[in-house]
């Protein structure tokens, strides 16, 4: 995980804390892997055993949470005590339409010398769809109920649906989920007070940066801000486009929205800064205002609906992320290639439009779904050839909004592995950038972190690049046509690759996107 990832993550948890010390709260951030500090909390703690005893049952129950879907179409309970998954990374922070968050458990190599008993008779938290979440979530249930402690979850049984329109058929047979809770309150709180420890702070803080190991010498501000606060900010500006929500229009294409939007939203779905039953609430209340009562469309919810249809899709797939083994995968001979995937990782494949969107994902953490399109299909079936399996792992590292199941289920289907239905449909990753970027805006954004490689077209947009009639770009040695079976194809060599016959690459040259 990279240091954008990370400081995502501590700004959300420093906003958590935040918004409970308005509640006359604190975020309790411990150090240690949950299956070691949960059997502690349930049975040590120093500080509480030296204070007055508890004002309220609310302090006796624990929350815990680190499921990735919070849609209450699939399952949904109030989580308000994190831990952190499989790729390190909580998924739920909701104060506002949550419940009151109070324990978050940051993985570390030691855990406190000193635990002190906080009591808790329950434990709650939402059911993990996700292989490695099950695995960890049986653990804790079965050290709450050796220490006595209720365990109360949530299932969702039944086998999952495995194309979309399947998935659309049968929500909408579903009744509306539920609405989310209002935001928590003085008035809510009572006479709930946190005992709060003068060396708070240093026992339980956020940690910073440092702590855990990065240099923020030189640290650029965070394009992608975290927390709550930003997300609810982010969540009004979004629906602020009611033209847009009226006629379900998509915005159009340009340069510009490839770049980091302030109305974007999937960092903030993917940590659970942003409920997602709050947005699908949010959304259709906005379009029956706009549409004077009328019921919206599921495609309304398509942002959402995608994202929880891969999560239904991987329930009971525990080798999801995996093409052996994995039931729903087509099995493709795909090369082996660590050169050319390094390449393609490290923004070098000589392609300005692939290189300039690799750069931005290594840079910010983020980049726009078309542009995910275009560097998984250069990567797998259009250009180099490489398993879907390597670029979901570098993405998996790299964005901020790599949900496991969304990442996985994303890059099958892009690759043409499963859930597709165009196998024939391509990104040139030349026509198609040149299409969304005619004025190579984009790349010249990125020009400076770019220059110094040998690149096509680079510091002059597309017009320093030669074409031909295909389209495709020049080589060293020219651009070869050839007839191949199943259609034309071009052979390019891109410059930082070793010029030699072997490393050439068949690009398609037929319909394309």
């Amino acid at each position: 995980m990279l240091l954008e990832d990370r400081r995502f993550l501590l700004q959300c948890l420093e906003d958590l804390d935040a918004s409970l010390r308005k509640l006359n709260s604190r975020l309790f951030v411990i150090r240690g892997q949950p299956a070691n500090v949960f059997p502690r909390l349930f049975k040590f703690h120093p500080f509480l055993l030296q204070s007055a005893p508890l004002p309220h049952p609310f302090l006796h129950t624990l929350s815990y949470h680190s499921s990735p879907s919070c849609f209450s179409l699939t399952h949904n309970s109030s989580p308000s005590c994190f831990s952190m998954p499989h790729n390190s990374s909580p998924s739920c922070f909701g104060l506002t339409h949550d419940s009151s968050p109070s324990c978050f458990i940051v993985p570390h190599n030691s855990s406190p010398s000193c635990f002190i008993e906080w009591k808790i008779t329950r434990l709650t938290f939402e059911y993990d769809s996700e292989p490695f979440g099950k695995e960890r979530d049986a653990a804790i249930k079965k050290l709450a109920m050796e220490a006595g402690v209720e365990v109360v979850i949530e299932l969702n049984g039944g086998q999952p649906p495995l194309t979309y329109k399947r998935f659309q058929t049968l929500i909408s047979r579903m009744d509306p989920p539920e609405p989310p809770v209002e935001p928590l309150s003085d008035a809510f709180m009572g006479r709930c007070v946190t005992p709060i420890s003068d060396d708070h702070a240093e026992k339980y803080g956020v940690p910073s940066l440092e702590e855990l190991g990065f240099d923020t010498e030189g640290l650029p501000s965070a394009v992608w801000p975290g927390g709550e606060t930003e997300a609810l900010t982010r969540i009004e500006r979004h629906l602020e486009r009611k033209a847009w929500v009226a006629n379900f229009e998509r915005p159009r294409m340009n340069a510009n929205s490839l770049l980091a939007s302030p109305t974007g939203l999937s960092p903030y779905l993917r940590f659970g800064c942003l409920s997602c039953r709050l947005f699908y609430f949010k959304l259709t209340d906005l379009y029956r205002k706009v549409k004077k009562n009328s019921s919206p469309p599921l495609s309304l919810y398509g942002q959402l609906l995608w994202r929880e249809f891969f999560y239904t899709a991987a329930t009971t797939n525990p080798r999801f992320d995996k093409m052996e083994g994995n039931p729903i995968c087509v099995r493709i001979p795909w090369d082996r290639n660590p050169e050319a995937l390094a390449k393609w990782a490290e923004a070098k494949t000589g392609f300005p439009w692939i290189d300039a969107i690799m750069t931005q994902l290594r840079q910010e953490g983020w980049i726009h779904h078309l542009a995910r399109h275009a560097v998984a299909c250069f990567l797998t079936r259009g250009d180099l050839w490489i398993s879907w399996e390597e670029g979901m792992k570098v993405f998996e590292e790299l964005l901020l909004d790599a949900d496991w199941s969304v990442n996985a289920g994303s890059w099958m289907w892009l690759s043409c592995s499963s859930f597709f239905q165009q196998f024939f449909h391509c990104y040139c990753p030349v026509g198609f950038g040149r299409r969304t970027d005619p004025n190579g805006d984009f790349i010249s954004f990125w020009q400076d972190l770019l220059r110094g490689q040998t690149t096509r077209g680079v510091g002059g947009g597309w017009g320093a690049m030669p074409f031909f009639a295909t389209g495709e770009p020049q080589t060293q040695r020219g651009t070869a046509e050839r007839e191949m079976e199943g259609g034309l194809r071009l052979a390019v060599l891109p410059l930082p690759v070793p010029e030699n016959e072997e490393s050439w690459l068949e690009v398609n040259a037929g319909p394309s996107t």
